[in-house]
């Protein structure tokens, strides 16, 4: 059974103006996707601002999260590290706090060979009986994770179950699929190619975007798979206009600046992170409107 199916939010982590973490907002928030159909929490990754969180405040943010949902939908934590010590250290926190998988970014910076890459993520695959979701965004860590790597790592690990694809080649994502003979738990890492996705295969996608319009990213994965495919395809090409404002600079800048505008107050960014330009801010502000969000 996968670990979700559907809609997962790469949740902001809020802040107060003093820029330490919000748990009463978070919580706030969490409650906001459930209502909105929300399939599942993905706590502490890149737009959760995890780079710039303590340890101590990454495993707590984690924690809070899973005491937050009570079980409703799944908790999918941001457990990746550069260092596989480190990596291994807040997946063991995450399961010990009982979320339901974990999503494990290549190292960056480092830029692990692929032989690298199947030790890295063999070990931490053997620290823990949470089930793991690779996570590939080499335009981020510049790191690509081949398709024989991941097809290596699902064979021979068998809690390495899934893949958030962010290279945005569609190419490789089907090579993927088609040496891990199908049996690979895909999600879409790509808010604009969500629909593309699915049509080989992924179950769902880790999204920015659910962060605004859970309801419809919700609906343009159940549409696909009730075989509405007109209506994901419709959905997919309304949220377009919306993706390319809401990653026209770094994310999360600009998300937490859109749920500043809907008045959700998630707070600042922490450095160095900076403010949103004024002349993208209108911008974004004005596709917002034109998505009736605004």
């Amino acid at each position: 059974m996968p670990i979700f199916k559907g809609a997962g939010v790469a949740l902001v982590t809020p802040m107060k103006p003093d820029g330490e973490v919000n748990y009463d907002k978070l919580s706030e928030i969490i409650e906001d996707q459930i209502a909105g159909n929300c399939d599942c929490i993905i706590i502490a990754g890149t737009t959760g601002e995890s780079a710039t969180l303590t340890m101590e405040e990454h495993s707590q943010v984690i924690k809070a999260a899973v005491e937050f949902v009570k079980g409703r939908i799944p908790v999918v934590a941001g457990t990746g590290s550069n260092c596989t010590k480190t990596a291994i250290q807040l997946t063991k926190e995450a399961e010990e706090y009982g979320a339901d998988g974990a999503l494990i970014v290549t190292p960056y910076y480092n830029k692990a060979t692929q032989a690298g890459l199947i030790a890295h993520y063999s070990e931490i695959a053997d620290s823990t009986k949470l089930p793991i979701i690779v996570y590939n965004v080499p335009s981020r860590t510049g790191t690509n994770v081949a398709p024989e790597t991941m097809a290596a790592l699902r064979k021979s690990k068998k809690n390495i179950v899934g893949l958030k694809e962010a290279t945005g080649n569609m190419s490789q994502a089907s090579q993927t699929m088609y040496l891990c003979d199908g049996d690979l738990e895909m999600y879409s890492g790509e808010d604009g190619l969500v629909v593309p996705l699915l049509s080989i295969g992924a179950i769902g996608v880790i999204s920015v975007t659910c962060n605004i319009i859970p309801q419809d990213t919700h609906q343009m994965i159940m549409s696909f798979f009730e075989g509405d495919i007109e209506r994901a395809r419709a959905l997919q090409m309304k949220v377009l206009p919306l993706v390319d404002a809401l990653f026209s600079e770094v994310n999360p800048i600009p998300i937490k600046k859109a749920m500043n505008l809907l008045g959700k107050d998630v707070g600042p960014l922490r450095a160095p992170l900076y403010e949103m330009s004024e002349e993208k801010a209108a911008v974004l502000a004005k596709v917002m409107k034109e998505y009736g969000l605004l």
